[in-house]
């Protein structure tokens, strides 16, 4: 089995659709279907199960599948790292940023594209409730969240922005028409409750007191930012959110307020330490760079 057709087989088996998967590795569908046929008549069997409506693995194609992902990620790292020693960066680089986020780094992205060609950069969407998830989970290889963290299985690149912190209110919330209000006054609210979120992480946004030493309540369990808007609106709960939120994300019946003492919140680069490749450590020296 060639590399190629090996390579189709794996992004079929993630997508799990024919035009996809063309539109991802650039071909035709017609290239990805005869790959798949080619690849079925040298095992002897089906390794998917398509309808006009659905494509599945089939159980043989599910076992085929967990074998060659090992060693094709071997390979590719080697070709990578190949490639990093000759001073040339190239594979599929997969970054996780959080909707508008991922405007506010264009510059460090052009940086690297322009440095790196041979190099296929792509945007994937991490959720604010969990952003790490889609790191641990392999999905993604690099992602830009807000510090501070500490998991000792991930490493902090550089920070790449900051952003002043707002607080989300519905617009019939007694604070809702003060020019700005302080991180005292969240002791007379209640936020959103966000459980998969690191404690450093969540203290940016949504501390467990106010300077004064008051708790401040925790309300109902949201885990999507749409969640967040929906709730907020609702005039339950309020949420501390990052500054560029009143411009991405306007919602109907919201109103963001700056909180005037909160300190600025850091935005980096962040990666599994055990999967670290030439290809985020080029994305990281973008970011460094003047």
């Amino acid at each position: 089995m060639e590399l190629r057709d090996i390579e189709i087989f794996l992004a079929l088996a993630e997508e799990l659709h024919f035009g996809r998967t063309a539109e991802r590795l650039r071909i035709t569908p017609a290239r990805v279907s005869q790959s798949i046929k080619k690849q079925e008549r040298r095992v002897g069997a089906a390794l998917f199960d398509r309808t006009t409506r659905t494509v599945r693995l089939t159980p043989l194609g599910v076992h085929l599948n967990q074998q060659l992902s090992a060693g094709y990620r071997q390979i590719t790292e080697a070709i990578e790292d190949a490639a990093a020693a000759a001073g040339t960066v190239t594979g599929v680089l997969r970054l996780g940023c959080m909707g508008a986020q991922a405007w506010t780094i264009n510059a460090v992205l052009d940086r690297f594209r322009a440095r790196h060609p041979a190099a296929d950069l792509r945007l994937r969407e991490i959720h604010p409730t969990a952003p790490l998830d889609e790191l641990r989970s392999g999905d993604v290889d690099v992602a830009l969240v807000w510090l501070p963290l500490h998991e000792p299985d991930l490493t902090v690149g550089p920070v790449v922005h900051t952003s002043n912190i707002l607080l989300a209110m519905s617009a019939g919330h007694t604070l809702a028409a003060r020019e700005s209000v302080c991180l005292e006054d969240l002791g007379d609210c209640t936020v959103v409750d966000l459980p998969a979120l690191p404690r450093s992480m969540e203290e940016v946004f949504h501390p467990l007191h106010t300077p004064s030493g008051r708790s401040i309540p925790r309300g109902p369990t949201v885990t999507s930012w749409h969640e967040i808007l929906s709730t907020v609106a609702a005039g339950k709960v309020v949420s501390g959110s990052a500054g560029e939120a009143i411009s991405f994300y306007p919602w109907p019946g919201i109103v963001y307020v700056p909180i005037r003492d909160a300190p600025s919140c850091r935005w980096a680069l962040v990666w599994r330490t055990a999967n670290e490749t030439p290809a985020v450590r080029a994305l990281a020296a973008a970011v460094d760079s003047t």
